[in-house]
């Protein structure tokens, strides 16, 4: 009856797969496709608005702009004209040049909207462009930073806007150099942005306020990372992308549907606010993040948006819960720092550890298991910087995780090859009681009984590995470590599908099967791991039932064809799973037979 129910299981299971990879394979990842849209493949925004920045940057208290300030509904845009559109173009810029992105920020309302990666290409061909995370607002999908002020209401103070002409103190930041961007507001407020960078993604910002009037001033400090444009995103389950940040210690996710419908439900553009002191936030892609961090020991209200119009357009900003107070004479400033980069995760927590930015590792998305998934990373990165290739390292992981496993391995492949060498037995107990399922299911219990044999025990090392097996599919997916990672061969993306298929002849016919269904596609890793599969299963003792026999026979068939649309990292790690457990259970069975020959001739 166990034996019965194992196989139904087994039957069930794989029906569910089936009909997961069959009915729902709109949600597996798709083919390779580059990692940041070009702009000849990105959707055309309409019109970007203006920003409406300092109010965006309003505190639940309501401090207004005046003056210059772009005014209105905090975060709600103002329409962008043509001309706006051609003064954004020919505003003069500061060059950013630095070891890991290049750049330029913009002097017309002080905005960073252009970062690109010197490490990171859209795809593998080396004349691709390089990825670029921050965009002007002349573009298809423009993306900025942008830090300023904000008056408490009805103070009527002259504040920077969006059309405000900054001066810069060098045409050009680089490490080492800091730029200070400056603007006097002719009624005896100087403002200035002092701006450095490091050796990869972090730049530390200075907002600073001197007072040269004969009256105290009160100020809002504010900065935001702003999309205007909805970003395509994959819409699968093992990944996040949105907005998201940590306050008081707790990840606060919100995707871009999440909070357009937040907002909305609010009547307001603001999705998700919170008042903390410390934590940082920003929005993420799969690989890439730009994120704001505050001073850690001042208390700052942050909000997630969405402001209706045109493609859309979200933001992420924060304010000072309480204003600054800048005497006659006086000086007030505001340090902070801002993350644009790749999500590395060894640089993630550094820069954790080194500033103090609480719980900064989690910008990549680990999943609900992060206990198991981050561990599998950490081994795989280290086995890639002793080998130098992360194909290597999962071979060599994988023959760790067998060494791990090897005395439940033991224990589940003796029990199997007592099964082999007991069908014999078996087969006549079914032949003598088949008329009496009852006695025949007792007595075969007995005699597994007798020789110490659990039928169930084959599952072990498949149960085992489903751990391991989604950890490492959930590292191939998210991390950035892995994209692009080449093996050998034919395989130069180890996060992506196997590029071969057997059903154009492995490139001589040229047509995509694919275009008929997404399951003619069958790389030449895929049908290794289903070779592999299909001689360890005869190493396996033959069910009796010839119906179980048959759904035994298909199993390498159905799991070929479900792992071709899984990352070639992954079918690596499953078939060298198999030679490993051929060459074990091999050794095993042969011990077994040598130890027990009387059982052997039965």
């Amino acid at each position: 009856m166990d034996q019965k129910r194992l196989f139904t299981a087994i039957l069930i299971s794989i029906a569910i797969l089936l009909g997961y990879q069959l009915l729902a394979h709109r949600y597996l990842p798709p083919p390779p496709v580059p990692a940041v849209q070009s702009e000849q493949s990105a959707p055309k925004a309409t019109a970007t608005p203006a920003e409406g920045g300092p109010a965006a940057g309003a505190p639940p208290a309501g401090p207004a702009t005046t003056g210059n300030a772009t005014p209105g509904v905090p975060g709600a845009p103002a329409t962008q004209t043509a001309v706006a559109a051609a003064a954004a173009a020919k505003a003069p810029r500061v060059k950013i040049v630095a070891p890991a992105v290049r750049g330029a920020i913009s002097l017309l309302g002080a905005r960073l909207d252009d970062i690109v990666l010197n490490d990171y290409r859209e795809t593998e061909a080396r004349d691709s462009p390089n990825v670029q995370i921050l965009e002007p607002l002349t573009s298809p999908h423009p993306s900025f930073v942008q830090y300023g002020w904000s008056a408490p209401p009805g103070d009527a103070v002259k504040l920077p806007g969006d059309d405000t002409l900054w001066t810069a103190s060098a045409p050009e930041l680089s490490v080492g150099h800091p730029v200070t961007l400056s603007w006097n507001n002719g009624a005896g407020l100087d403002f200035h942005i002092v701006f450095a960078i490091d050796d990869n993604y972090m730049l530390t910002v200075r907002q600073e306020v001197s007072n040269t009037s004969n009256q105290a001033v009160k100020l809002f400090p504010w900065s935001r990372v702003r999309r205007d444009y909805t970003p395509p995103t994959s819409d699968y389950y093992l990944l996040f992308e949105g907005t998201l940040g940590v306050t008081h210690n707790t990840l606060q996710e919100h995707n871009y549907a999440k909070v357009k419908s937040s907002a909305k439900k609010r009547g307001s553009d603001v999705g998700f606010d919170e008042t903390a002191t410390g934590g940082w936030a920003g929005i993420t892609d799969k690989y890439w993040l730009t994120a704001l961090i505050p001073d850690q020991t001042v208390a700052e209200t942050v909000r997630y948006r969405f402001i209706p119009g045109g493609a859309g357009h979200y933001q992420v900003d924060y304010v000072t819960q309480e204003p600054q107070t800048i005497a006659p004479g006086a000086r007030a400033s505001l340090s902070s720092h801002l993350f644009a980069g790749a999500k590395v995760v060894s640089l993630l927590t550094q820069y954790e550890r080194n500033l103090g930015i609480p719980q900064f590792d989690k910008a990549v998305d680990f999943g609900w298991f992060p206990f198991l998934t981050k561990p599998v990373f950490y081994c795989l990165d280290y086995l890639n910087g002793l080998l130098g290739n992360f194909g290597l390292a999962i071979i060599v992981f994988t023959a760790c995780v067998k060494l791990l496993f090897f005395p439940l391995a033991n224990y589940s492949y003796r029990s199997m090859s007592k099964m082999r060498l007991l069908a014999p037995k078996v087969s006549a107990l079914r032949e003598r009681l088949k008329d009496d399922p009852s006695k025949m299911q007792s007595e075969m219990m007995a005699l597994y009984r007798a020789e110490k044999v659990n039928p169930a025990s084959g599952c072990l090392p498949m149960l085992v590995q489903v751990p391991v097996f989604f950890a490492l599919y959930k590292n191939l997916y998210v991390t950035i470590e892995m994209r692009q990672a080449p093996f050998f061969g034919w395989i130069h993306d180890l996060s992506q599908i196997d590029p071969t298929n057997i059903f154009t002849l492995f490139g001589l016919i040229p047509w995509d099967p694919t275009a008929i269904s997404p399951l003619l596609h069958l790389g030449a890793w895929p049908l290794i791991m289903g070779l592999t599969m299909f001689f360890q299963q005869k190493l396996n003792p033959t069910p009796p039932d010839p119906m179980q026999a048959k759904l035994f026979q298909l199993m390498p068939i159905i799991f070929t064809f479900m792992l071709a649309r899984f990352p070639a990292g992954l079918v690596i790690y499953w078939s060298t799973n198999n030679l490993l457990s051929i060459c074990q259970q091999w050794f095993i069975m042969r011990r077994t037979r040598l130890s027990r020959p009387g059982l052997a001739r039965t």
